[in-house]
């Protein structure tokens, strides 16, 4: 089965099985009124499904967002605090959420903008582009049945396009296709007294592309990892520290392990 016709397969189990844990809930649509929400996160690292962005660096992350019904356009950046052009990255996404809140299918347009450089963010040229484009299925959890599942794959643009090195070969400097980088994570929710707690475990399905003598490619797997299998697992706590009578100090605090890379992150954080 190619990764194509496994993607699909994982979309419609999501669909049928977690789709009927509320299918026989009364669905009450959203108001059909325009929301508007900000906010910041501050973060010791920058850490992104098992792998580290950014380098040795605080993060500075703002987002923005306007809904409309179940639709929500939003805006999320990355700025390295150490003023490094590592980890610089702005992205743009549109979800849309179903089934009393069940469900959320989005589109999320990635994009790792370099300072240093003469970067050019509207080409779309699929061979020259640094845009990424994610699809991606989530099912959301309920009150009754505290899991959440994600689903998600690369269709477009920048997705370990990689530059053939032989220069004998007629079609030197031509680019290899898209890789339909995928990524899974099944999270579970749960309280310890006054702190939320979330444990999570991510994987990919990417296989190893063998390497062709002929054109000098020497394989790739995509963004998650060297093969098959988990790349992100761990657990985040949560808690709001009161400052003031009307405000709250939300913290934050991660232990991430990529048992790939056996690389282990402690990340701490809060919100604004």
């Amino acid at each position: 089965m190619n990764q194509k016709k496994l993607f699909a397969s994982i979309l419609l189990i999501i669909i049928l099985f977690f789709g009927n844990q509320v299918w026989a809930q009364d669905v009450n649509p959203k108001a059909t009124k325009v929301t508007f929400d900000m906010g910041a996160d501050v973060m010791s690292r920058y850490i992104w499904r098992g792998s580290q962005f950014g380098g040795n660096s605080p993060s500075l992350q703002p987002s923005v967002s306007v809904g409309y019904g179940n639709l929500t356009l939003g805006a999320w950046g990355a700025y390295s605090l150490s003023g490094s052009n590592a980890g610089q990255e702005f992205d743009l996404s549109l979800n849309y959420t179903f089934l009393n809140d069940a469900l959320t299918a989005g589109i999320c347009d990635y994009y790792f903008p370099d300072e240093s450089a003469d970067y050019q963010y509207f080409d779309w040229n699929k061979d020259a582009t640094g845009h990424v484009l994610e699809a991606s299925l989530a099912f959301n959890g309920t009150d009754r049945l505290p899991l959440t599942l994600l689903v998600a794959v690369n269709f477009y643009g920048a997705d370990a396009i990689k530059v053939n090195n032989n220069p004998a070969n007629p079609d030197f400097n031509s680019k290899d296709g898209i890789k339909y980088s995928n990524y899974f994570e099944l999270g579970y929710s749960f309280n310890v007294n006054d702190i939320s707690c979330n444990a999570f475990m991510g994987g990919t399905l990417n296989q190893v592309r063998k390497a062709d003598s002929l054109t000098g490619y020497v394989g790739e797997t995509g963004y998650y990892g060297t093969g098959p299998g988990i790349v992100n697992l761990g657990i985040t706590a949560t808690k709001s520290i009161p400052v003031t009578e009307k405000f709250s100090l939300p913290l934050s605090a991660s232990i991430i392990t990529n048992p790939q890379t056996q690389k282990v992150f402690f990340v701490f954080g809060f919100s604004l």
